[in-house]
């Protein structure tokens, strides 16, 4: 019997004894067997496409299926896939190495690997050597420039991985913010070079070793080819002149004038392969009928929604473990097991009940929100039902440890209608409300908010065990999760019986001014992570904010910004370092396949 399939066994058994579970404990919690199970090692941590998340998408339907809930129009079942980039592998990379009358192939992951983030490419060219391949933002008033006295384009540039070993505290911690693979790569590409190649020095953690592929969320390369390479393959191309730990030796005290130079005789013939694997997931999306006719002129549909997807094992970079629990299971059953319990058992309330519904009522799952909210953009991008006919949204995200009776409610901002209508059913909840305006957050919300759909946010906060394999069922709060989703269901319950549906309002961005201490620049775009272009496509722009006063809106994709080319998200994000807050940049973008440009000014915030 394979591993997969006793999975899916016991899942069948543990589901079974789930159902007769919350029928024997309901007036204990309504939420907790939910909980207990979604957050449970047999699921692994519900990595979206992996067998754990497959048996919570499978939990969660037939839940749903037992309390009476249908397919959308038009489906069959309750299953919504949609594919994403699940991680990388080198597809057979290689180096060629020619010096004179002599050449040295490389081949194996051991030699040479393709980064995460590179282009597919076959280049030559000859050899330069740009030490840690650093530069630090004129705006940082650190002066620190790998490439200032070195003439790279149409050349091969070796860096070295990290940053200077021996440097001071102050000097080390700035230099690290830059050393990012990415940004390397980024620099050398601004300045024409046709590769970059990264060996990890003889002084550095993890000598002479190739670097692991990672998990990169981003579906295009960085606009470069990019490779790592060996100690060995390293030795050839500095074999004769001075040994490489010596050159290291110089660049770690962090003296910025230690300058790179050419490698003499020497050029090089790289091949890079990167397979980006595509995995499935599923988003999980059913409806409970209206039981009374809609109002014409109202929008028939309200949503109710939380992702049930969390980090697996955590190997994906987005983990806070630290290193005694690396690579454990992170069971996440705050984030977002809590939320899905709640959804459920206000899905259950709604069926039970033998009130009148005058709005069909959506219940949403959402799968890889934790890469980037991918399965809510997949529903609103291309969505069952049209999205215009959808009156509100209502998110629950972590909702399970509420301390001192406080529930925040954000993205109140979507709708005049929020703050009356919260007011009037928290009288019977007690909570403690803390209202949010801001419809911008790091959850399924911001999707809904970006298609017009007025909405909000149940969250009960941040804590210690966030992100961390010790977010476990034992630390839920379920009393008050039990309360939130009383509250969750009236506020549902409210919404379908309005004659007419909330107006939805555009959130203007807040602002501070430059002269403030502690600021960060913005440009008020929102990325959509889930498309595979070249520079960064916009999913929507904050109102009010600086991108939206420049003229650019969603479905726009930023191909330039100051200069600087812009091949995907995380070039946008170390170009906004070069931004000063209300100096005027020139941004090139394509719009309709047509390229345009416009003039944005940049605004800094908290």
């Amino acid at each position: 019997m394979t591993r997969t399939r006793a999975i899916a066994l016991l899942a069948l058994t543990l589901l079974a004894g789930t159902s007769a579970t919350l029928a024997q404990t309901a007036a204990a919690s309504r939420t907790r067997p939910h909980v207990e199970f979604l957050a449970s090692d047999t699921l692994e941590g519900r990595e979206a496409g992996s067998p754990g998340e497959r048996l919570a998408a499978d939990y969660v339907a037939a839940q749903l299926a037992r309390l009476g809930a249908r397919p959308l129009p038009g489906r069959a079942d309750l299953f919504l896939p949609f594919e994403f980039t699940a991680g990388s592998r080198d597809g057979g990379s290689q180096i060629v190495v020619t010096r004179g009358a002599e050449a040295r192939t490389f081949t194996g992951t051991t030699q040479v690997q393709a980064l995460s983030f590179s282009d597919d490419a076959e280049v030559s060219g000859p050899v330069v050597f740009a030490g840690y391949g650093l530069v630090v933002p004129e705006s940082q008033n650190f002066g620190y420039d790998s490439y200032a006295t070195l003439d790279v384009k149409d050349t091969i540039v070796v860096v070295l991985r990290y940053f200077p070993e021996d440097a001071d505290e102050k000097t080390r911690a700035i230099l690290a913010r830059y050393s990012d693979l990415r940004y390397k790569a980024m620099a050398a590409r601004q300045r024409g070079a046709r590769a970059l190649l990264v060996v990890t020095g003889p002084r550095s953690p993890n000598a002479g070793q190739v670097v692991p592929m990672t998990f990169d969320t981003a579906l295009a390369g960085s606009g470069i080819p990019a490779a790592s390479v060996s100690g060995e393959l390293a030795d050839a191309l500095f074999a004769s002149g001075k040994p490489l730990r010596d050159l290291q030796q110089e660049l770690d005290s962090g003296n910025p004038h230690v300058a790179g130079f050419e490698l003499p005789g020497v050029t090089l013939t790289l091949r890079t392969s990167v397979v980006r694997e595509r995995h499935t997931a599923r988003n999980v999306v059913a409806y409970l009928p209206a039981t009374m006719p809609v109002p014409a002129s109202a929008r028939p549909w309200v949503a109710i929604g939380a992702h049930y997807d969390h980090l697996g094992r955590g190997g994906h970079g987005n983990s806070l473990a630290s290193k005694e629990d690396a690579g454990g299971i992170h069971h996440g059953a705050d984030d977002n097991a809590s939320g899905t319990a709640a959804v459920l058992a206000i899905a259950e309330t709604l069926a039970r009940s033998t009130e009148p519904r005058r709005r069909h009522v959506l219940i949403a799952f959402w799968s890889a929100e934790e890469i980037g909210l991918v399965g809510s953009n997949a529903f609103t991008t291309k969505p069952p039902v049209p999205i215009e006919q959808v009156a509100a949204y209502i998110n629950f995200d972590m909702v399970g440890r509420m301390q001192e009776n406080r529930l925040i409610v954000q993205a109140t901002g979507t709708s005049p209608s929020w703050a009356r209508l919260l007011e009037r059913l928290n009288v019977a909840a007690g909570f403690d409300l803390a209202v949010q305006p801001d419809p911008y957050q790091p959850s399924d919300v911001a999707n809904f908010n970006q298609a017009g759909v007025p909405s909000l946010m149940l969250f009960t906060g941040s804590h210690p065990d966030y992100h961390k394999p010790s977010d476990t069922s034992d630390k839920i709060n379920y009393e008050d999760l039990d309360r939130i989703v009383v509250f969750g269901a009236a506020l549902t319950r409210s919404l379908t019986d309005l004659d007419e549906a909330p107006q939805f309002t555009k959130v203007d961005q807040p602002t501070t001014r430059a002269s403030i201490a502690g600021v960060r620049m913005t440009t008020g775009t929102i990325p959509d992570y889930a498309t595979e272009v070249k520079g960064l496509l916009l999913a929507g722009v904050m109102g009010g904010g600086p991108a939206e006063r420049a003229g650019l809106m969603k479905g726009d994709v930023i191909v330039e910004i100051a200069g600087k080319t812009i091949a995907n998200i995380y070039d946008y994000t170390y170009a906004l370092e070069l931004l000063r807050a209300d100096q005027p940049v020139t941004v090139v973008y394509m719009r309709n396949g047509e390229r345009r440009e416009t003039v944005l000014t940049p605004a800094a915030r908290r």
